[in-house]
């Protein structure tokens, strides 16, 4: 057995169960501690921590991360949550639970801002940093002992204070052997949670354990799994990749692999992103091809720019809609050529929205870029396309005044209300 405090970061002798110097500090000690080298760091409570990092007054009270009524939560923090707010939650029915909660509408600059100090803080440790979303991120330590002269689980415990000191939030951590396990262990002491499932335990660790703890399988799932008698990972542990197939399909060996705690995929972080989007929920319900056009303009500008924050580019748009009965509409175009520009995001998706805004009131509007491209590859034009090279410097004229000014030093006019003065 090995063991460590997490305050001061000593390691401790194998028996020891609180540090001399912190008294009692937080320690934690399993006998793969210092051999492990998968670890997932996931931010607690990430949008509400940075929230009330920069209003202390709210340390104690529930905080709820979202838009109006219509909208729903984005993120909550602790407190919250202990009154039954979860993200995803429709906001009247986070706050019929939780009426006391103060209400912020979501900063998503002042988030990546901090997710960026953080993922900094990651690269110090190791190059291999796979991003897994604004607030979470596995790492592979593997062979960085050298590097810090100290073991993975110092070098984390000396990272989360980092965090916390530099950035003014706090991460839970899960060290394991593979990424599946560093995810499920991450998840299992939070906030502030260093939990550790060793190589030689996984199995055991989640036979007893819902199938619902299992990364991917959603409720539908869970409920088709217990028509076949499957509760427990466990009940999926024992099938061999006959009995799965016939049980499951084509895909219930992977599964059941997954259900024993094996996981063979690398921390790769050349990973290629899916796609990247932009939506908003409307304070009331839209039928206006003017009104929608506004939001869709809007969008298109802030999916534009999350593109070239990530060296992307949109080699088609995706127009999602929903409607005022919940039912979703999506739609999908190619582009002829990779783009960044707002105007070519917004001409293409504004040609779905023409053929589906024929009076149906919809209460949601989003556009995303799908398949993306390299940034290299966008807008460059050619002897028959004089413009697009035009429309890119106009562009990129438009983002130095922005940077430099503020998002509001240029609006366009589709993008300003009717009756709204200039």
């Amino acid at each position: 057995m090995s063991a460590l405090c997490r305050d001061c970061c000593a390691i401790l002798p194998d028996t020891a169960t609180v540090c001399p110097e912190c008294r009692p500090g937080r320690v934690v000690a399993h006998r793969e501690l210092f051999s492990l080298t998968i670890a997932h760091v996931d931010c607690d409570a990430f949008y509400a921590s940075v929230e009330k990092r920069d209003r202390p007054e709210l340390a104690s009270k529930p905080v709820i991360i979202g838009g109006g009524k219509r909208g729903v939560v984005s993120a909550a923090c602790y407190v919250a949550r202990m009154y039954g707010v979860k993200s995803a939650m429709p906001m009247f029915k986070a706050l019929k639970a939780c009426p006391d909660a103060v209400v912020i509408r979501p900063d998503f600059e002042k988030y990546t801002k901090a997710s960026r100090a953080v993922r900094a803080l990651m690269n110090e440790l190791t190059p291999l940093v796979l991003p897994l979303s604004i607030d979470e991120a596995v790492l592979d330590l593997a062979g960085t002992q050298a590097l810090h002269g100290a073991p993975p689980a110092v070098v984390l415990a000396r990272f989360a204070r980092r965090v916390e000191r530099e950035v003014g939030i706090t991460v839970s951590i899960g060290l394991a052997g593979n990424r599946l396990m560093g995810k499920i262990a991450a998840g299992r002491n939070k906030p502030r949670g260093f939990a550790v499932i060793g190589v030689d335990e996984a199995r055991a660790f989640l036979a007893g354990e819902p199938v619902r703890l299992l990364p991917g399988i959603g409720p539908a799932q869970a409920r088709k799994l217990e028509t076949l008698g499957i509760t427990r990972l466990g009940h999926l542990q024992i099938l061999n990749d006959r009995d799965a197939v016939k049980k499951l399909g084509v895909d219930g060996p992977a599964l059941v692999r997954r259900a024993r705690g094996e996981d063979a995929r690398a921390v790769n972080p050349e990973r290629e992103t899916k796609s990247v989007s932009a939506e908003t929920t409307f304070a009331t319900d839209l039928t206006s091809v003017a009104d929608l056009e506004r939001h869709l303009w809007r969008l298109s500008e802030k999916l534009a720019r999350r593109l070239k924050e990530q060296d992307l580019s949109a080699a088609g748009v995706v127009l999602k809609l929903k409607t005022a009965s919940f039912a979703s509409r999506t739609r999908a175009a190619r582009l002829p050529a990779p783009t960044v520009l707002p105007d070519r995001l917004f001409n293409a998706a504004r040609a779905l929205l023409t053929r589906e805004a024929t009076g149906t009131a919809f209460r949601l509007i989003g556009i995303g870029a799908n398949p993306l491209a390299s940034r290299d590859e966008a807008d460059h034009g050619d002897l028959a396309d004089t413009e697009t090279p035009k429309l890119a410097a106009a562009q990129a004229a438009i983002d130095a005044l922005r940077d430099r000014f503020g998002a509001a030093a240029v609006i366009k006019g589709r993008a300003w209300p009717p009756g709204r003065p200039a």
